[in-house]
């Protein structure tokens, strides 16, 4: 592919990315209305569900080519993409308000379910009742979700425009309209990494650059695109709970489902997976928590934060990949250089520790 041709490429699936996404989200919000529905539900689960469509296949793919190490890598890469890149890059479009019952359930369980998985992948080996396990607690979540779901639709005002029935139609053109737009997305984000891996390797950048970056995002583009379409249109509900939501299904489903299909030898959990990878995302999850609950409101800031630390990880793996004999001094160097950063997240921790043992509300949110 030559590079004029890389780059029509690229631009072709950036614009079916965007009109993808923009079907979608109204796809979501006519659903949310129509059936009188918080849209954070919505996006915790239909949203989130239609937007990790490309880990599953990835999951199926690296089943298939018998490259089991793939299914739990992909999970937890997107998962990182997903708290820091989605959630920082739509801050820095417009302050996210968070919902309240995102602080005080869904990342919690978000928490526990990456707690469970580093648990079990600590044997060295996920095997089927591993697999089994998340499918179940996938199920429980679905089934809580419904119910708090009907539970807010009766206790809130009848009128509230945002969970009133909207009279007229069906669900179908919702439908039709998520449909549409999953399959742009698809389309759109195979395009798009088609088109910049090509772009990348005429201008001889460097493999490793192209795999830690391209690749790994590659998945997760439905995700950024979705919740920034919903985070431009002012649906900050959409936009944090597919990034949350979506993180959740790729713990529990397609991590789940991938372990079962792998069969009686399970998956493989590399060591550096489970010595470094997982690690950082329990911290990365442990940090979204204080962050939401203090101030109910990702602001820039915050977000250029997750942004930030997400370039020291991919900085990192970079480093640990080309130069394996410098990554300690690296390291040393970048604990050096982000000691006020973690002093401040250490404080948020010990503040939203206090003020959810005092029982003492948060700042008023969604």
């Amino acid at each position: 592919m030559l590079f004029p041709q890389a780059l029509l490429t690229s631009l072709a699936g950036l614009l079916l990315l965007f009109c993808g996404g923009e079907a979608f989200v109204s796809g979501a919000s006519q659903m949310a209305r129509r059936l009188g529905i918080p849209a954070v539900v919505i996006g915790l689960t239909v949203v989130s569900l239609g937007t990790s469509a490309p880990e599953l296949a990835v999951a199926l793919m690296g089943i298939e080519r018998q490259d089991t190490a793939l299914v739990l890598g992909n999970v937890v890469g997107s998962n990182l993409f997903n708290l820091l890149v989605v959630l920082g890059s739509c801050a820095l479009v417009v302050p996210l308000r968070v919902s309240r019952r995102l602080v005080r359930r869904d990342l919690p369980v978000l928490l526990i379910a990456t707690l469970a998985v580093w648990g079990m992948a600590a044997a060295g080996r996920l095997l089927w009742p591993a697999g089994l396990a998340l499918l179940v607690g996938l199920t429980i979540n679905l089934v809580w979700e419904l119910v708090s779901a009907i539970e807010q639709r009766q206790l809130e005002p009848r009128s509230d425009s945002d969970s009133d029935p909207k009279p007229g139609g069906g669900l179908g053109p919702a439908l039709a309209l998520q449909g549409l737009g999953i399959g742009l997305l698809v389309l759109g984000s195979d395009l798009l990494l088609r088109g910049a891996l090509s772009a990348a390797r005429l201008l001889e950048v460097d493999q490793a650059v192209i795999g830690l970056t391209l690749v790994a995002a590659g998945t997760s583009l439905p995700e950024l695109v979705t919740s920034l379409v919903a985070a431009y249109r002012g649906r900050a509900d959409l936009a944090i709970g597919n990034a949350v939501g979506s993180s959740l299904f790729n713990l529990l489903l397609i991590l789940g489902m991938g372990i079962l299909f792998s069969g009686s030898s399970g998956i493989a959990v590399p060591a550096v997976l489970l010595q470094r990878d997982l690690p950082v995302l329990v911290v990365v999850t442990l940090i979204c928590l204080p962050l939401l609950w203090s101030y109910a409101t990702i602001t820039a800031t915050d977000g250029a934060l997750l942004l930030l630390i997400y370039g020291f990880y991919l900085v990192e793996l970079v480093v640990l990949a080309k130069l394996p004999t410098a990554i300690g001094t690296f390291r040393l160097a970048m604990l050096v250089a982000t000691g006020p950063v973690l002093a401040f997240l250490g404080w948020s921790v010990v503040s939203w520790w206090r003020v959810r043992g005092s029982g003492d509300p948060p700042p008023p949110a969604l």
